[in-house]
């Protein structure tokens, strides 16, 4: 005869509720930990005790080097970094500001990842992201740095079928899927003899991103092309505009290396528009192109997914790209990217570690496109007076981008 349980059901229903929260505990922790590695995990907890941070966010390991070289940047001393999923955060302060200095790697989709992994992970408030670019403005000249207002991808693309004209209705449009507001780049427009002649390339329209807010419904999507840069970032940076900035490389030159300089000291421009894809211009006639059909000044891989990805989660974000090359040849310098990359990193450089009050957050509400949602990140109160007396706190712009 089997021995009968001596276990009530209240001590049966009690034990059982105990393994259900240990297990729910443990599922939490593994939960954890395939996401993030546990001594990461524990890194992460231990820097945003110390937050709020703002992100600074570099494209490339030579553009990373003089800001980390810089003597106004001091990593941090207990914990001067952590990796993460191929990433490495650095931790330190830029004056008396703390940041985490970030390096994405080449194009937008890297751009994009480590951005949304900083903002996941840390206490960030806002986003300096800075990096070289080619030029698509003859009136400026290589060194110069700019600062655009908006930012646009431009490697999406509804690519028409031959023989469809600027007036066909592209596949998909009546949908709301795609739209012929932006481009189009028809290439027998660009034939050597002349063009007119057609081409079964036939042309490409340009399309707006899908953006879902971090605090919108999800999956209800809205449409950028246009994506702002934060609009007291952008206002501030015009006080950056009469700062002095390197000309020459090897300034100190010898007979056997002498100083290569340029014809004039490069300067600091607010500009409208800069563009990013995943694809090295160095091609004049599509450079052309992007400055005539958009109106873009620094061409770059880059800033658009970071733009992007703080947009979508309401961050505060501005870029900061030093002309090195005039994509796809022609200007008054030689060599160009290959002799000057090196001194518009370090120009770039100079402009971001320059402006203290890019670090001074405030409450701000960030105005959605076309009057849809505000989206909106909190931001913590300080006033800009304490970090520059006379500093009026700004309103940030909408969302809206220009016309095209």
């Amino acid at each position: 005869m089997a021995a009968r349980s001596s276990s009530s059901p209240a001590k049966t229903t009690t034990t059982l509720a105990l393994l259900l929260v240990v297990a729910a505990a443990a599922a939490a922790v593994a939960a954890e930990a395939a996401a993030v590695a546990a001594d990461a995990a524990r890194g992460v907890r231990q820097v945003n005790r110390r937050g709020p941070y703002l992100g600074v966010v570099v494209p490339n390991g030579f553009e990373m080097e003089p800001l980390l070289r810089s003597p106004a940047f001091s990593p941090a001393k207990k914990l001067p970094y952590l990796d993460v999923a191929g990433r490495r955060f650095r931790f330190g302060s830029i004056g008396e500001k703390k940041v985490i200095i970030v390096m994405t790697g080449l194009g937008m989709l890297n751009s994009g990842v480590t951005t949304q992994l900083l903002l996941t992970l840390f206490d960030v408030e806002g986003i300096v992201h800075f990096g070289i670019a080619g030029n698509a403005d003859p009136d400026l000249h290589i060194g110069d740095v700019t600062v655009p207002r908006y930012w646009a991808h431009t490697g999406l693309w509804n690519w028409q079928r031959y023989g469809d004209g600027p007036e066909k209705e592209l596949a998909l449009e009546s949908n709301g899927d795609y739209t012929r507001k932006y481009g189009a780049l028809n290439f027998s427009d660009y034939g050597v003899a002349g063009g007119g002649g057609g081409n079964l390339l036939n042309g490409v329209w340009y399309q707006p991103e899908e953006v879902f807010p971090a605090d919108g419904t999800p999956e209800s999507r809205r449409h950028e092309f246009w994506v702002p840069v934060d609009g007291r970032y952008y206002q501030l940076a015009q006080k950056l505009e009469a700062m002095p900035l390197e000309r020459c490389v090897n300034r100190t030159g010898t007979a056997t290396s002498p100083a290569t300089c340029l014809a004039r000291a490069p300067a600091v421009a607010r500009v409208e528009r800069g563009c990013s894809a995943s694809v090295f211009v160095d091609n004049a006639a599509y450079r052309q192109f992007l400055r005539s059909r958009l109106g873009v000044t620094p061409i770059d891989m880059e800033s658009a997914a970071v733009a992007l990805v703080a947009a979508q989660q309401g961050a505060p974000f501005i870029a900061i790209r030093s002309l090195s090359d005039l994509a796809g040849g022609g200007s008054a310098e030689s060599n160009e990217a290959g002799v000057f990359a090196a001194l518009a990193a370090q120009n770039a450089v100079a402009v971001a570690v320059k402006p203290r009050c890019l670090t001074c957050p405030v409450d701000q509400a960030r105005q959605a496109p076309d009057n849809t949602q505000a989206v909106t990140r909190p931001i913590y109160q300080k006033t800009a007076a304490a970090c520059d007396p006379g500093f009026q706190t700004l309103v940030s712009m909408g969302r809206s981008g220009p016309n095209s």
